[in-house]
């Protein structure tokens, strides 16, 4: 038997499930390299004190440090890491447990590879006598090795409408190879993207947030973990959520033909990801049952 074939046996009692429990003590139940990509948010310090307890910012890199461990275990060494975390404002000042713990994650053997933003584009307005809201979060892009899976024409965009004017005005530099005056190293012949209607995107994400519908203090939004799993994954893969909360990162996984791990302490966020998840397979049952009878 492959190795391959056995990890798949050993991981099929775990595939799309929604496990309930601690997942530092689920995560060592899993095989090592098994996972092709980890995407999760988890508990922010001190915030979520009804459901998840608040793990103080004093602890907070102490706490997750067990977990990141095993994460690396079982993530497969070409697989990714996507952690969504922001730092709280403690005593007037940002804290800096977030970068710590980012710094005591390399030394723990991670690479990191990539930093991401999400903005919000559409939060609520809001005044602090010293700071303006938070727009954006962090998006930390973890790797086991510089040589990872990455499939950069799944997020692909349109251009956009400065090329259609820029695009009609093509002189002659532009059809040479120039290197940016402001020294940066980057080059550029236009020419090149006359004809593209997609380029790759940047490493800022933009999309709104929900919240108030899934049941959940914190629930990011679908886009953002479908984003990073259509970038860093390909049907069939096991995407692994180790803080499921109200299911999103499944409901992302299911909905691009990926398999799903999910888990979550708390019994009440269980319950709102299972029928999350069901929801999500029955459309996609009556989407076959449609495609095949128009076949038939």
């Amino acid at each position: 038997m492959s190795r391959d074939l056995a990890l798949h046996g050993m991981l099929s009692q775990y595939v799309n499930r929604v496990l309930q429990g601690n997942c530092l003590s689920l995560l060592k139940e899993l095989p090592s390299n098994s996972i092709d990509l980890i995407v999760t948010s988890p508990p922010y310090a001190d915030n979520r004190k009804m459901t998840y307890g608040g793990i103080p910012a004093s602890r907070y890199v102490e706490w997750f440090l067990p977990i990141s461990e095993e994460l690396k275990r079982v993530l497969k060494p070409d697989g990714s890491l996507i952690l969504n975390i922001k730092e709280r404002v403690i005593n007037g000042e940002r804290g800096t447990y977030v970068y710590r713990l980012v710094m005591d994650m390399r030394e723990q053997g991670w690479l990191w590879t990539e930093e991401y933003a999400w903005v919000k584009k559409n939060t609520h307005p809001g005044k602090w006598p010293n700071r303006f809201r938070d727009l954006w979060e962090h998006c930390y892009h973890f790797t086991k090795s510089k040589d990872f899976n990455m499939y950069q024409r799944g997020v692909m965009k349109p251009i956009g409408k400065w090329a259609q004017k820029r695009m009609r005005k093509i002189k002659g530099n532009d059809r040479i190879r120039r290197k940016s005056k402001t020294k940066s190293g980057f080059s550029l012949k236009l020419t090149n993207w006359s004809k593209r209607k997609l380029v790759y995107p940047g490493n800022v994400i933009l999309t709104a947030t929900e919240s108030a519908n899934m049941n959940h203090s914190a629930a990011f939004p679908t886009d953002l973990p479908a984003w990073f799993i259509k970038l860093f994954s390909r049907r069939g893969d096991v995407v692994l959520d180790p803080f499921l909360g109200s299911g999103t990162t499944a409901v992302a996984a299911l909905n691009l033909g990926r398999r799903f791990i999910g888990m979550e302490i708390n019994e009440e966020y269980c319950k709102v990801s299972r029928a999350r998840i069901n929801e999500v397979r029955e459309t996609l049952h009556g989407r076959r049952l449609v495609a095949s009878a128009r076949v038939n």
